[in-house]
């Protein structure tokens, strides 16, 4: 492939409009890079393209691919289907993506982990499966014909399905999460791909966006009384919530107090985030307040790795933090890290593990690194792809397990470095409520604050998603239009409470 950041492969879709998953099973081949989507086969041209075509005749359908890249002998597959996109469209779409990722796969000489799996919840599949019956054996078979799952993956997946299980069947869909964004960090690390901002450029924001999301509050906390709503699980993220003040912090969270009851709360996280933002007054506001459970999230303890990444503490700093934390009396932390950081060796990741294990935290989140169209690292993505990142990952599932943390929660994303996942470990009964409960889709989660998603799950199992503005300007200026939107909030709980 081109490494020019300005040049977009042609892929030319014949017959078929199966944008989105097509580009999702290149990417397993070709991350970090641009498309230029057609339905004109002229544009097959160059030393690199890709045809994804569908034809149908008398009710049956023809699939085919040629793919050529860098040059190479196009390789070229087809294969005839006893259903058209109208009768079946996902068996057709899986058929054709299957066919790109086998002459991908010639071509590269590689066969990704989780194979033509695409999707970020592939736990939910297992899950699925488990709920009708079937054995692991089974389970194996269904998943590994279909998708080509490594058996590493396929057991790791069993296993956080396993975990998950309990607590999915105890969970309560008439209650409801609560999230609230806090999109603030000191400075942006290289890697993110959050929507958060600059605490030197939105300072001047903060006393219009603390009272902004106050009045949001007070606006959701009068429709889940008004429906009899239950709040299952509470969650502080970012950005970094730790980035505002100790006052403005305790300023929302006494918000959250007086506006929803908090009594009933199963679990109340709070996103401490990086330690240089962490101070031992900020985590009393926390705890005063109700939290308890937190997150203390260091990425790497390597100095020069921090430095690279963009981060303005060192690994001491994030020791001090987790023992200031503890102090406080906390007793369910958990620490973030990522694999295949810029720069970051394998000895140096595995030493971060091993000293993050030594500390004791009730659970461990490992990440892979993802290069984010919206990140920095993405424009330089194709120097940070061939990383130990699965060296690093294959370490942290040992070592872990070993340790006595289990897998509870999974996800993937595109553009992730070797088509790796993220894991959440645990200590057990220290797995997340909310983190399992946003994989698994099963329960309304309720967004507030500027660029927080809310989540209608409905009775009958339709999903509806909200989205509040991304930039604090503009969810100031525009929180009353921004409000009209709660009315849909209303109807949904009242349906999922039966009013």
């Amino acid at each position: 492939m081109k490494t020019d950041n300005n040049y977009k492969m042609p892929i030319i879709l014949i017959g078929n409009t199966f944008k989105y998953e097509v580009e999702a099973t290149v990417k397993l081949f070709i991350p970090a890079s641009r498309f230029n989507f057609t339905d004109s086969i002229s544009d097959a041209v160059g030393d690199s393209f890709i045809i994804a075509g569908v034809s149908e005749n008398n009710g049956s359908s023809h699939t085919f691919t040629s793919v050529k890249i860098n040059g190479c002998e196009a390789v070229e597959l087809a294969n005839d289907l006893s259903c058209t996109v109208e009768s079946d469209k996902n068996t057709v779409e899986h058929e054709l993506c299957r066919l790109i990722y086998t002459a991908l796969k010639e071509i590269y000489g590689i066969t990704p982990p989780w194979g033509l799996m695409t999707g970020i919840r592939p736990v939910k599949k297992v899950i699925e499966l488990i709920q009708e019956g079937r054995s692991y054996e089974e389970i194996h078979r269904i998943l590994t014909e279909k998708y080509e799952i490594s058996p590493e993956k396929m057991t790791l997946a069993y296993i956080t399905a396993l975990n998950q299980l309990p607590i999915l069947r105890k969970i309560n869909k008439k209650a409801v999460s609560l999230y609230v964004s806090i999109p603030f960090c000191p400075t942006r690390c290289s890697y993110c791909s959050f929507v958060s901002h600059s605490m030197d450029s939105a300072v001047k924001l903060m006393p219009e966006y603390v009272s902004a999301i106050c009045r949001e509050l007070e606006i959701t906390g009068k429709i889940v009384r008004k429906t009899g709503t239950e709040i299952d699980t509470i969650y502080f993220g970012g950005g970094t919530p730790t980035s505002i003040s100790a006052e403005d912090l305790r300023t929302i969270m006494e918000c959250v107090q007086k506006n929803f009851d908090i009594d009933s709360v199963r679990e109340y996280s709070v996103e401490a985030g990086r330690p240089d933002t962490i101070t031992e007054e900020k985590l009393r506001v926390i705890k005063d307040f109700g939290a308890d459970r937190i997150s203390v999230n260091p990425q790497t303890l390597n100095d020069d790795v921090l430095r690279v990444i963009g981060r303005r503490h060192s690994g001491a700093d994030a020791v001090k933090a987790f023992e200031i934390a503890k102090k406080v009396g906390f007793a369910n932390i958990n620490m973030d890290l990522i694999a295949g950081l810029p720069t970051e060796s394998c000895e140096s990741f595995k030493n971060t593990l091993d000293t993050v294990i030594s500390l004791n935290p009730e659970s461990i989140t490992v990440h892979t690194l993802t290069l984010k169209r919206a990140a920095n690292l993405f424009e330089s993505g194709l120097e940070n792809i061939n990383n130990p990142a699965a060296e690093m990952v294959n370490y942290s599932v040992n070592r872990l397990t070993s340790s006595g943390y289990n897998p509870y929660y999974l996800y993937r994303q595109k553009n992730t470095v070797n088509n790796l996942e993220n894991v959440g470990y645990s200590k057990k009964g220290f797995e997340s409520y909310y983190n399992i409960f946003i994989m698994d889709e099963t329960q309304t989660i309720l967004g507030v604050g500027c660029a927080a998603s809310t989540k209608l799950v409905y009775p009958d199992g339709k999903i509806k998603r909200i989205h509040n503005y991304k930039f604090p300007y503009e969810y100031i200026s525009r929180f009353d239009q921004l409000m009209e939107k709660k009315k849909e909030v209303l109807e949904c709980l009242k349906k999922i409470n039966n009013l």
